[in-house]
């Protein structure tokens, strides 16, 4: 009797942008296209398993891409710094009160056009059978801590 046990990372850890790139590919076919191409430029502090505690990544909804890679894109539509538990609250555990009460506290800055991180929000249902299930398979991936 076996169990197929998924291994987890922690979150933004190389090996978890590697699983969240491969679940993007498994599902690539059946996601819509974005509403509005965005690039955006992401600094994510605090994190507590890199040892310069910080990643700069980006997403570039333009090729269909909306998981964090690494690196910056050249001329981003937006740059957002953002601390760790933030992040991880808007990627992996979709708490969106987590993410507009730090929104409110000043834990995350934009700089650049905040009209296309909206639309890049706004292209998100996370209540659509497909995003939950995607969700569901990213958090099984990701490490609590």
């Amino acid at each position: 009797d076996t169990v197929d046990r998924v291994t987890a990372y922690p979150f933004l850890s190389d090996e978890w942008i590697a699983e969240a790139r491969d679940l993007r590919a498994r599902y690539e076919h059946r996601l819509p296209p974005p509403r509005t191409p965005v690039k955006l430029n992401v600094v994510v502090t605090g994190i507590p398993h890199r040892a310069d505690g910080e990643l700069r990544g980006h997403i570039d909804s333009s090729d269909g891409q909306t998981i964090i890679e690494q690196g910056h894109v050249d001329d981003p539509d937006a740059t957002v710094t953002v601390d760790y538990d933030t992040a991880k609250a808007a990627f992996v555990t979709q708490d969106q009160q987590a993410v507009m009460q730090a929104f409110l506290m000043g834990k995350i800055f934009l700089e650049g056009d905040a009209s296309k991180l909206l639309a890049l929000q706004a292209g998100q249902n996370p209540t659509d059978p497909l995003a939950v299930e995607i969700y569901d398979q990213m958090r099984a991936f990701t490490a609590d801590g």
